[in-house]
């Protein structure tokens, strides 16, 4: 049996539900289940304005650490005294055998050599979420400014994605980042797309192995009774309103409809932190919104609790992923296959790859509002491909399967 399994994760469920949190506290609660080790920790990184670097205890074997990021060209932390302080006392009472890293952002990259230097026999595997490591731009391969897709990184583009840095500043950057790299065993990928960019970026191809973030067992939703004449009408988007997620072209889709046409359809927006968002596109949005509203067309129930999901979605036929950035595994995508809801996204990335177009989905062109216009018209007109469509729906990856799958992976297998 294994001695100690650490998990660490750039923030807790219960004060941030993110897909990397969530997935990372999934990952301690089932390696915990199985009892495959004799402790199994769960370290997840605090936000608050005290950024002490200090470690305190949640409850028994989950502790918060109070740090942040202060350098987010080179994720560097903001209390790198406290790496080697409070995180080596805290990996040297621990003493864990395998340590599963689910981000390196808010906690900065220093924590990776932290462990090798005071965990040297250690296994350490880290899970990449999103491009940071290869995209200054919030790891979002989208250019600055124009939104356009960027298909690879190079000294040159991303220097002219961000003109006050220098091609050496980005030379130096990514061989930062890879001096830090080389500290990891094994690396993991939600996704295919995923896997390829970091290979294209420099990765060895055999230290990194594609994983699906898994999800609970849970039975399959019925479909959502229809009246008599009903349609399949009822599209849902579920996450963060922010510019990347492509809010604003669902809401434009719409707008641009007849208003006959559009009055056929109804979307719900389930998504929090439009207010945290830039002044130029919550302006866009509360345009496009409000008259939309009292149309009757959309509905804005807003953020929502994780065990609301499932009533959420019951009432609804379609699940909207727009994104106009490449993803990489929506945890939304891995709900709507638990909870049987075929799956409307945009046809690049992450999104194309876990979405199979016709037969448990639809792609659509990504950013294209007549394209999402017409699709969501011809979606809800045809009641019995979305029959087809949900009977195709493949349940995801159950959370105790990841779990193996991640401990294999660790262990050399």
């Amino acid at each position: 049996m294994i001695g100690t399994i650490l998990v660490i994760a750039h923030g807790h469920r219960e004060f941030s539900t993110g897909g990397a949190e969530v997935a990372a506290h999934q990952l301690f609660e089932a390696l915990r289940r199985m009892g495959v080790a004799r402790k199994v920790a769960l370290l997840a990184r605090h936000a608050g304005p005290e950024q002490s670097g200090l470690i305190s205890v949640l409850r028994e074997d989950e502790y918060l650490w109070r740090t942040g990021m202060g350098d987010w060209f080179k994720f560097r932390s903001a209390v790198p005294e406290a790496v080697p302080a409070a995180f080596r006392r805290f990996l040297a009472g621990l003493k864990p055998d395998i340590v599963f890293v689910h981000h390196y952002a808010h906690m900065g990259l220093e924590m990776l050599r932290e462990i090798r230097r005071t965990c040297p026999n250690a296994r350490i595997v880290l899970t990449l979420h999103e491009f940071l490591a290869i995209c200054a731009n919030n790891g979002q391969m989208v250019k600055p400014g124009t939104r356009e897709l960027c298909f690879g990184e190079s000294l040159q583009a991303c220097a002219g994605c961000f003109p006050e840095r220098s091609e050496e500043d980005f030379w130096l950057r990514k061989h930062f980042v890879r001096r830090h790299f080389d500290a990891v065993d094994r690396f993991i990928a939600p996704s295919d797309f995923l896997r390829r960019r970091y290979v294209a970026w420099g990765l060895p191809e055999g230290r990194i192995r594609v994983i699906e973030n898994g999800q609970p067992r849970g039975a399959r939703l019925p479909p959502r009774p229809l009246p008599p004449g009903g349609t399949r009408n009822r599209f849902a988007f579920f996450g963060q309103v922010t510019p990347f997620k492509g809010v604003d072209v669902l809401l434009a889709a719409l707008a641009h409809l007849p208003r006959r046409l559009r009055k056929e359809l109804h979307l719900e927006v389930h998504g929090a932190n439009l207010e945290a968002q830039a002044e130029d596109f919550r302006a866009r949005v509360e345009a496009l919104r409000g008259p939309l509203m009292e149309d009757g067309v959309l509905h804005w129930p807003g953020a929502y609790h994780r065990d609301d999901l499932a009533r959420r979605m019951a009432r609804i036929d379609w699940v909207v992923v727009p994104s106009v950035w490449w993803e990489n595994s929506p945890v939304v995508i891995q709900e709507a296959r638990r909870f049987g809801r075929p799956i409307l996204c945009s046809n690049i990335g992450g999104m194309a790859e876990h979405v199979r177009d016709g037969l448990d989905g639809l792609h659509v062109g990504v950013g294209n509002t007549a394209d999402w216009g017409e699709t969501m018209l011809s979606a809800a007109a045809d009641a019995d491909r979305w029959e087809r469509m949900h009977q195709n729906m493949q349940p995801p990856v159950d959370v105790e399967e990841a779990a193996r799958d991640y401990l294999a992976w660790a262990v050399g297998g």
